[in-house]
């Protein structure tokens, strides 16, 4: 595949020489670029290694311990981008939740959100006190990749979808208690969201003054959880403010919406310079739904990876193809690879698209 630059918006002298990043920019590519939501995580053996000694906890606030398992999918494989191993609700530790992640349960939160004045006692301190280990776990790994030309991705969660933790105390299926308070309380709702958005954009920012060359904004559960009328309501003006403060980052940022095929135009136009896309559409009919000028990245089911290799080689191939030859595709899961993934089918994976779209 020959990706053709069209309309490119930096000058040739500026032009990055990742893959990954030149893809961002809509830039021509020698081959499509590849990475994998959740690469770093436990399909991988050493992965599971680190995790029987240390908690999840420890391995996100240890640089050492997060830069080494941000490079193992990078060493593993031929992958255009790391993404810094860290989770989306360590931010809320700062503003004065306590939060643990619970082997077998998932992410708890001993005191969540139950009132109005639980939101108003949330502090909204800078990154640089609350997420010191993230932030150095980034230039550690800058320092390792940029001689190999593969970037680091830092990222954080969207507001909706860190307000859903911190008032359901934890993972939800129905996000009631969520709800309730955002229909009850609107006033309150909105004073959390703000708080949200402060903190995520400097956090955010300051990822990229860390040595991110990306960033990317997970909208996990808004598209789960809301319908287009409520989405549009109540969580697309707190999008649209992170997405306006992080835009200073001067790095490609990576608006990824779970769920949101019914408002999808919706979603993308909250912000972003890449549009993240779930597996729900298929690549050319979403593509075409965001803007054709605008980079995508996506969208492969991760539960392909579960399939027989014929299997999956032909999901793949179907994805490349609706991708055709424009420039700005990233390839990507639609999301997280599932813990039961073959190594062997990552690995098949990574090298299929790269010989499928080599030019």
């Amino acid at each position: 595949m020959t990706a053709q630059a069209t309309g490119a918006s930096i000058e040739p002298s500026d032009e990055p020489t990742s893959l990954f990043l030149r893809a961002c920019h809509r830039l021509p590519t020698e081959r499509t670029p590849v990475w994998l939501l959740r690469q770093a995580g436990r399909y991988l053996p050493q992965y599971r290694a680190l995790r029987g000694r240390y908690s999840m906890l420890d391995l996100i606030r240890t640089p050492e311990l997060a830069a080494q398992v941000t490079l193992l999918p990078v060493d593993a494989f031929q992958l255009d981008a790391a993404i810094i191993f860290a989770d989306i609700l360590p931010p809320l530790i700062g503003m004065g939740l306590e939060l643990d992640f619970v082997p077998g349960d998932g992410p708890r939160i001993a005191n969540p959100i139950r009132s109005t004045s639980a939101v108003d006692m949330l502090g909204v301190p800078p990154a640089a006190e609350t997420l010191p280990g993230t932030l150095e776990a980034i230039r550690m790994v800058r320092a390792k990749l940029e001689r190999r030309r593969i970037p680091v991705i830092g990222f954080a969660g969207a507001p909706f979808t860190l307000a859903s933790y911190a008032i359901e105390g934890g993972t939800s299926r129905h996000f009631t208690r969520t709800k309730a308070f955002m229909l009850s309380e609107p006033a309150a709702w909105k004073r959390l969201l703000t708080k949200l958005v402060t903190v995520q954009a400097d956090y955010l920012l300051a990822q990229a003054d860390a040595g991110a060359g990306a960033l990317q904004v997970f909208d996990s559960w808004a598209g789960r959880a809301l319908n287009r009328q409520d989405y549009l309501r109540y969580v697309a003006p707190s999008n649209r403010a992170l997405f306006a403060v992080v835009a200073r980052a001067g790095v490609p940022v990576i608006n990824f919406s779970l769920g949101v095929a019914p408002y999808l135009a919706d979603a993308a136009g909250c912000g972003g310079d890449v549009v993240g896309l779930d597996w729900q559409l298929p690549l050319d009919e979403a593509w075409a739904t965001v803007g054709l000028g605008r980079p995508v990245q996506g969208n492969l089911d991760p539960a392909s990876l579960l399939a027989p290799w014929p299997e999956l080689r032909h999901r793949i191939d179907e994805v490349l193809d609706r991708a055709g030859a424009r420039p700005g595709h990233v390839f990507n899961v639609g999301h997280g690879l599932v813990p039961e993934t073959p190594v062997d089918n990552v690995r098949r994976l990574v090298e299929h698209v790269a010989a499928r779209t080599a030019t």
